[in-house]
């Protein structure tokens, strides 16, 4: 069943789909997947090409439509497009705290959540497309690990898609967890620098925000542990293009006078929870590091282990001194899972996924070396999220693939440079520049 409601300008239905939970056994369980379609108003009763939309990730929903905010405008000119929430998320069957424990126990729950990688998105999506095409080829939008799920799709699906076009998703096709990390830290040190030049008020707030943590027991209003390391991990901020801003206005606001002393404002309190929790978007934290699982290695909470290699993000070591704090972002640590009440639940299963050892491979060098599909990527220059030069690396084995190298966005330069970065894509993938 379908339903259409407008927005100024578009219409948009609702779409859901039947799909296995392993396309390895189709006649087995099966998941529900929900995705928004969504077309120009004048051209609704058009017969117009498809672009399919990989959201970032892993574990968010897809864009909420709001008019024809950033890429989408651009997208609508000649396109309808789908809005898939990936599966176990948005409003496709749920992966979280409250319906995990359906599976069993941790052992169980990690099982389950071993088909929640990109290869299963892409058997997703090339379940339902002939129902949403009538079995014609679609372009495929990937923003970030939505990018990833795209380079899958060219290396198990390349009949599916008519046009590839990545933001900030371009993976390494070898590395393991631990390289992606090592080569992530000295990215968060650089992009704390950047903070506090721009900001140098900013290194003394940050301190006494960590000498405060180190010496209290703070517990948000949502139950979230406040650590230090919680508080550093608010770095993620610095990956996008107002990111400095907003991690700027919340230090400022960060203490207030009380009849007990200085304490934790209540904004700054507010605002923490709401950028730390997990609560949206749990499968984030679970199947973060397994996106990089391609072997017989076990992740086993890599970005944990490599940070003890970069001692400088040791905050208690800072305090000694007198150096800034610096801040981390885009890793996944097994003090979440104690931090956070929305994955408090989850620890055991985490353990699980950390531990295993059977990752099967997400990419096809040798396919891909062989593509003919039409594709173009944007590579963000020192991308917080996605290091340049595994990006760099894998657009060289990707046969026709154009590449757009450009400093000047941040991770999220698809929702960032309103339909410039999109129109800029497609028009490198059609050898129009």
């Amino acid at each position: 069943m379908t339903a259409s409601y407008r927005q100024p300008g578009l219409v948009l239905t609702d779409r859901r789909f039947t799909v296995p939970l392993d396309h390895d056994a189709p006649t087995g369980e099966t998941i529900e997947l929900y995705a928004r379609e969504v077309v120009a108003s004048d051209k609704a009763h058009q017969d117009l090409p498809w672009l399919v939309y990989l959201q970032g990730g892993p574990g968010f929903r897809a864009d909420r439509v709001l008019g024809r905010q950033a890429w989408l405008g651009r997208a609508l000119r000649e396109y309808r497009v789908l809005l898939l929430d990936q599966r176990g998320t948005g409003h496709s069957t749920p992966a979280g705290r409250q319906t995990l424990p359906l599976r069993g126990g941790p052992a169980e729950q990690a099982d389950y959540l071993t088909l929640f990688r990109a290869d299963s998105i892409v058997r997703d999506c090339e379940a339902i497309r002939p129902e949403v095409t009538g079995g014609a080829p679609w372009t495929v939008l990937g923003q970030s690990f939505g990018g990833f799920c795209t380079v899958t799709y060219l290396s198990i699906a390349p009949q599916g898609l008519n046009t590839a076009v990545i933001t900030s998703g371009l993976p390494s096709l070898d590395a393991h967890a631990d390289d992606v990390y090592r080569a992530a830290y000295p990215r968060m040190e650089r992009k704390t620098a950047a903070h506090y030049a721009r900001y140098p008020q900013d290194v003394g707030r940050a301190r006494r925000i960590a000498d405060h943590l180190l010496t209290h027991d703070v517990v948000l209003p949502n139950g979230y542990r406040l650590t230090v390391e919680a508080f550093q991990s608010l770095g993620t901020l610095l990956g996008t293009g107002n990111g400095s801003h907003r991690l700027h206005y919340l230090l400022e606001e960060a203490f207030v006078r009380t009849p007990q002393g200085t304490a934790l404002s209540d904004v700054f309190q507010e605002q923490a929870q709401s950028l730390l929790s997990y609560a949206s978007h749990p499968l984030y934290a679970l199947v973060h590091e397994a996106i990089y699982g391609q072997d017989e290695r076990p992740t086993a909470w890599s970005a944990e282990r490599v940070r003890a290699e970069f001692p400088r993000f040791d905050a208690a070591k800072t305090l000694a001194g007198d150096e800034p704090l610096l801040f981390t972002g885009e890793s996944v640590h097994p003090w979440l899972f104690d931090c956070d009440p929305a994955l408090r639940p989850l620890r055991e299963t985490a353990e699980q996924l950390a531990a295993r050892t059977d990752w099967r491979p997400l990419y096809d060098p040798a396919r891909l070396a062989a593509n003919e599909v039409p594709a173009a990527a944007a590579v963000y220059h020192d991308d917080l999220y996605v290091d340049t030069a595994h990006s760099l690396d894998t657009a060289r084995t990707i046969r026709g693939l154009r590449t757009w190298v450009t400093d000047e966005f941040e991770h999220d330069g698809l929702r960032a440079g309103g339909p410039r970065v999109l129109d800029r894509l497609l028009a490198l993938a059609r050898d129009e520049v």
